[in-house]
């Protein structure tokens, strides 16, 4: 997709240069609705705050045009009552409003109307259909997908002072070899609600831990990843796999967050990559994906 107008939910494209024309889209800019956990006071006016918790998304697409050659109009709706069957899992919906950047969620089509009627179909045009659909996941997110890279705290190897003095101890500028690693990274969600990171600590590493340098919370284990181990923290579900098979969640120590709580503010955000002492091997890595997330 790459024209303003453009909707594409899994496999099908709606919008300018496809049979399938829309006029509005509601839901989509519109705020969700919330769940409010407010407590009355018992004794007195008003009530004790409670959390707001948003609802899942409902995205409608009205003024639902389709136009075809005359006489296969039953093919063009045949792929979109393909593309816009129910199912279980959750495909990604994709809007362009205009020039800017599309936003994405992941929803599933609760209802698809196409009007039939004996005038439409034989010249290729049938008007005011629409589509409705529903992510239970409300937060729009960009589509382009960031990554970053750390590795465990290890000093510099400093400068070569040449034991054994020659030419080349003269030359410049000095080469004080490669420089080492600090543990921090550094992220940034562009947008303006939480994101819930993806987080794969790899190894060799013993008790692999990452804490939010703003907040001072922390997702802690209590393991040891060999080298080719890969401990995947999904902070979205809330689960902790050993090479995408295993729950290890049970190795999660005293002071860790519970994963689900250990999200990315609007912003920019520090974070360090720590393990229990001793353990320096510069293969150890933390790897964190994410994408800038919308209200």
């Amino acid at each position: 997709m790459s024209l303003p107008g453009h909707v594409q939910f899994g496999d099908v494209l709606l919008g300018p240069g496809t049979p399938y024309r829309w006029q509005t889209i509601s839901g989509w800019e519109d705020s969700p609705g919330l769940d409010s956990g407010t407590v009355a006071r018992s004794d007195a006016h008003g009530a004790y705050p409670g959390r707001l918790l948003a609802q899942p998304r409902t995205i409608t697409l009205d003024g639902l045009v389709l136009r075809g050659e005359p006489g296969a109009m039953g093919t063009i709706v045949r792929h979109l009552a393909a593309a816009t069957g129910p199912g279980d899992d959750e495909l990604p919906l994709v809007v362009k409003l205009d020039g800017s950047e599309p936003l994405m969620c992941w929803a599933r089509c609760l209802r698809r109307t196409i009007p039939v009627g004996h005038s439409g179909y034989p010249v290729g045009v049938v008007v005011g259909g629409a589509l409705q659909f529903e992510a239970t996941d409300p937060r729009r997110y960009t589509v382009v997908e960031q990554r970053v890279e750390g590795q465990l705290p290890r000093p510099e190897p400093g400068l070569d002072w040449h034991l054994d003095p020659g030419p080349e101890s003269l030359l410049y500028p000095l080469d004080f070899g490669a420089p080492g690693a600090t543990g921090a990274l550094s992220v940034l969600n562009a947008g303006d609600a939480d994101a819930h990171p993806l987080i794969a600590f790899r190894g060799p590493v013993d008790r692999p831990s990452l804490t939010n340098v703003g907040t001072g919370q922390t997702i802690e284990y209590d393991i040891a990843l060999a080298v080719d181990d890969e401990l995947l923290v999904d902070t979205g579900a809330g689960t902790v796999t050993l090479n995408s098979t295993a729950s290890r969640l049970y190795t999660v120590t005293s002071r860790s967050t519970p994963e689900q709580l250990f999200t990315l503010a609007p912003g920019a955000t520090s974070l360090l990559f720590r393990a229990a002492p001793g353990s320096i091997d510069p293969r150890a890595a933390v790897i964190m994906r994410w994408r800038s997330a919308y209200w």
